[in-house]
């Protein structure tokens, strides 16, 4: 029976408020907030297997057939029964022959051996064989040394997956290999969660899209690009909402647009509290607001909330902090509003390949790369330089102490590939 298209209840307005008394938050206890506070949003729908890659199972994968389903040949060669002891050994040839979907009829007759061929399931009366290259073949008879174990060179039937097996668990992201073990298992249709729709806004009187004329004042709007591109590697649908200018009336507009065709919001951008800060203000106004105020480095303010029960991260402005907080915290909560679970981004320790003196209070995040077998980090910390972010290849993440590192010395890299892009 097919499971029917319903998502649970959607979350509270208060999902992401702070303990009380709490302002600056540590990265974990932010991170920990957010897993306990976040579930799943997203109903389910069957999808074929040939189409499911980056899909996220809403269900567990039961095997409907053994793999492999009977005993098979693993090499070119003959097959008989038994162990063969250890000298020459002279046996009668059998006609006939097992090939991969060709099997042979009939029995092998105790001390007979049979012909058969790289994947050919084995006929009663063989469950060893020897590799063709050291046989002899003459008169109807084979000739070999052993000794040859019994069960040398054959696959047990349900040896890699038995039917009735859980192969594959709810919440687990498709992979090309999990849709070979699927068809193998003989599973032509998976329930799947359905994409997590993720809306993308910039808002700022000083942006302007690439390619248009550029007046004083005026930048190019880099985070929409890059945002819609990561939520597309990462496997959620994007949503372009485009861009708005710091008019509160314009952006309530555009909010309840994305509301009605999202699952969840990113902005950047008036994510702060100063005078043109028209996102967190909105939050606010809607009383579905929390300003998160991070230790960590670049990236300080975050705002969180709901707009018409759809979550909202207010992340800033600078494409650096952006990217940062779009990793660290809106990716692993993306995934758990998407049904595939809290994730831990995979991070190395490798030796350092440069210096620097931290202070205690913040966690920082340096755009890092490995050359080497060293970490390198970007020649400059400061947070508008893009140039940096394609420069890396994922972030050098150093705890929240005080730290004077130098090369040589371990640090934690955390590559791109880590969030899924």
């Amino acid at each position: 029976m097919s499971k029917p298209n319903i998502a649970p209840p959607p979350l509270s307005n208060d999902c992401f408020a702070l303990p009380a008394g709490v302002s600056w938050t540590p990265v974990d206890d932010a991170l920990a907030l957010l897993q306990d506070r976040l579930t799943g949003v997203t109903g389910s729908e069957t999808t074929p297997v040939s189409d499911s890659e980056g899909r996220i199972l809403a269900e567990d994968i039961q095997a409907l057939r053994s793999n492999p389903p009977q005993p098979n040949s693993a090499v070119d060669g003959y097959g008989f029964s038994g162990a063969a002891p250890e000298g020459p050994q002279v046996m009668p040839l059998q006609d006939g022959r097992a090939a991969a979907g060709m099997p042979f009829e009939g029995r092998v007759a105790s001390g007979h051996a049979l012909r058969v061929l790289t994947g050919a399931a084995l006929p009663e009366g063989v469950d060893t064989v020897v590799l063709e290259e050291d046989v002899t073949v003459k008169d109807g008879h084979i000739a070999f040394h052993g000794p040859l174990r019994k069960g040398a060179n054959a696959r047990r039937a349900g040896e890699d997956v038995n039917e009735g097996d859980t192969v594959l668990d709810a919440g687990r992201r498709l992979t090309p290999a999990d849709l070979a073990l699927l068809s193998a298992i003989g599973i032509a249709e998976v329930p799947v969660r359905r994409k997590l729709r993720v809306a993308v806004l910039s808002t700022g009187d000083e942006l302007i899209e690439a390619g248009d004329i550029a007046g004083p004042g005026q930048i190019f709007d880099a985070n929409r690009p890059m945002l819609l591109s990561m939520i597309g590697k990462m496997g959620f649908e994007a949503v372009d909402l485009g861009r708005v200018p710091d008019v509160r009336a314009i952006l309530k507009d555009r909010l309840d647009l994305a509301a009605g065709q999202s699952d969840v919001i990113l902005t950047s951008g008036g994510a702060s509290a100063g005078d043109e800060d028209h996102v967190s203000a909105l939050l606010k106004q809607a009383g579905a607001m929390q300003e998160w105020r991070i230790a960590l480095k670049p990236g300080r303010p975050l705002a969180l909330g709901m707009w018409k029960e759809t979550p909202v991260f207010g992340l800033p402005g600078n494409p650096v902090a952006a990217l940062v907080c779009t990793l660290i915290f809106a990716r692993p909560a993306l995934g758990l509003l998407a049904g595939e679970g809290w994730s831990t981004p995979q991070g190395f320790d490798l030796p350092a390949a440069f210096e620097k003196h931290k202070k205690p209070g913040r966690r920082e995040y340096l755009r890092g790369r490995v050359r080497g077998g060293r970490v390198e980090v970007f020649a400059s910390e400061g947070s508008g330089r893009i140039s940096g972010l394609s420069w890396a290849e994922g972030l050098v993440e150093i705890e929240d102490g005080a730290r004077h590192i130098q090369p040589g010395d371990m640090v934690r890299f955390i590559p791109y590939g880590s969030f899924g892009l």
